[in-house]
């Protein structure tokens, strides 16, 4: 067998450049890899682009131009794990803060319809604490919140 790998793949209208721009600006290491254009007799203008490869975390990724046919819902989104409050302050309001929308125990959607999870490890520590008493407490927590905040577990 000769499978080389996955790649996550997003369909926007004609947000694919932007949206990628967007997201490795959010991710040290992050970068875009290719952008290939429509070419003549295309659905779209000649030139304008098609798709946009890029690696977050070294993970790859897709971006395609095609039309608003198919928009993102929360079934599926993007879970950024984080150590710190400043990582996930830095992360929530960079996606938020810029035409994003807050939800529910720390789930965001971009101003492109991206769902994501901004969440810290501390919040799977306390949600899976031994002490049932102790996990229920912060899950209760956990449901109170959009932004997830440590201090408040």
């Amino acid at each position: 067998m000769a499978i080389t790998g996955l790649t996550t793949f997003l369909w926007f209208d004609n947000e694919a450049e932007e949206a990628a721009e967007f997201y490795v600006s959010l991710f040290p290491g992050s970068r875009i890899t290719s952008v290939s254009h429509y070419g003549p007799g295309s659905p779209k203008p000649e030139g304008s682009v098609l798709t946009v490869a890029f690696e977050l975390f070294g993970q790859s990724f897709s971006a395609l131009n095609a039309s608003p046919q198919f928009p993102h819902s929360e079934a599926v989104s993007f879970m950024v794990h984080c150590d710190t409050q400043d990582e996930v302050d830095f992360v929530w309001n960079a996606i938020v803060d810029s035409g994003g929308q807050e939800s529910q125990c720390g789930w965001c959607t971009d101003r492109f319809g991206v769902s994501w999870q901004i969440i810290p490890h501390a919040l799977g520590a306390a949600l899976s604490n031994p002490d049932p008493e102790k996990s229920q407490k912060a899950f209760a927590a956990m449901m109170k919140m959009t932004k997830i905040v440590i201090d408040d577990l």
